[in-house]
């Protein structure tokens, strides 16, 4: 088992990648804080994992203190802290006209500020393990989409903070950061963003080449498989990488004007 005896924290993780990635965590050996605000949902995925290798917190991951309730209950529940996955996020469409200044902040708090406030808080117990941080990014961190303005941007910051503290933790804590941009993938909010703008609920069975060259998008499976190389110890003192978990590339890659898409409402 790659991850045997680890302690992670996974936040976001009551549906989509980050259920994906703690699910596979615990079957790599890890017990697992999952967390999102979800109770229902998250309960499902403790009752899946079992209770003797999973805890729950739901909470606000913005609210002051939501940080140190993560910490404190990897510590109570498991005695200890490996490692922190931080994938929670809030994608929401806008573009410049429909952003305005609070709309922005509240990205930023739940995309950028709240995972930097959890790597600040939990670094004492990481330094200790000689840990390590995943940041779950975008493929939007390098440009983005016209409707997806506030949230391209706050994962672009984020993508700045995992190469800075990359280095400046690896060098002085000892803590590895590093960061994986996943592209198009299909979690369960995704189709159901889909459901909301009126396609049939197969609408992922048929898609342009354009966005699919395989014919369909990734799996939040195949997301979190690759999160486990940069938990493991077998990903050495590799540290401030960012990796691109996409089908094509996405800088410079424009849809021909005569084609028929469904541009992807999300990246995460």
């Amino acid at each position: 088992m790659r991850l045997k005896n680890k302690v992670i924290i996974v936040t976001g993780s009551t549906t989509g990648i980050g259920k994906a990635i703690a699910i596979r965590c615990a079957e790599e050996g890890a017990s697992v804080i999952i967390h999102g605000l979800e109770r229902d949902w998250g309960e499902n995925v403790i009752n899946e994992i079992g209770h003797d290798k999973a805890a729950l917190l739901i909470e606000d991951i913005t609210v002051d203190g939501a940080p140190q309730l993560l910490i404190d209950l990897a510590l109570k529940a498991f005695g200890k802290l490996d490692a922190i996955v931080n994938n929670a996020a809030w994608v929401v469409s806008s573009n410049i006209h429909s952003t305005g200044s609070g709309l922005l902040r509240k990205v930023f708090e739940t995309n950028c500020v709240a995972p930097f406030l959890l790597i600040k808080s939990a670094l004492p117990h990481l330094e200790k393990a000689k840990g390590c941080v995943l940041n779950i990014g975008s493929v939007n961190a390098y440009s983005g989409e016209p409707n997806l303005f506030a949230y391209s941007i706050s994962k672009g910051a984020l993508m700045t903070l995992t190469r800075n503290l990359g280095d400046t933790l690896f060098r002085e804590n000892g803590v590895r950061v590093n960061q994986i941009n996943p592209g198009w993938v299909l979690t369960e909010k995704e189709i159901e963003r889909k459901r909301e703008h009126g396609l049939a609920d197969d609408w992922y069975k048929d898609l342009p080449a354009v966005y699919a060259p395989a014919g369909r998008i990734i799996f939040p499976a195949e997301i979190a498989a690759a999160a486990v190389y940069w938990l493991a110890d077998e990903s050495g003192p590799i540290s401030g990488q960012v990796v691109d978990l996409e089908q094509h590339p996405f800088i410079g890659r424009n849809p021909p004007k005569d084609s028929t898409t469904i541009p992807p409402s999300s990246k995460k």
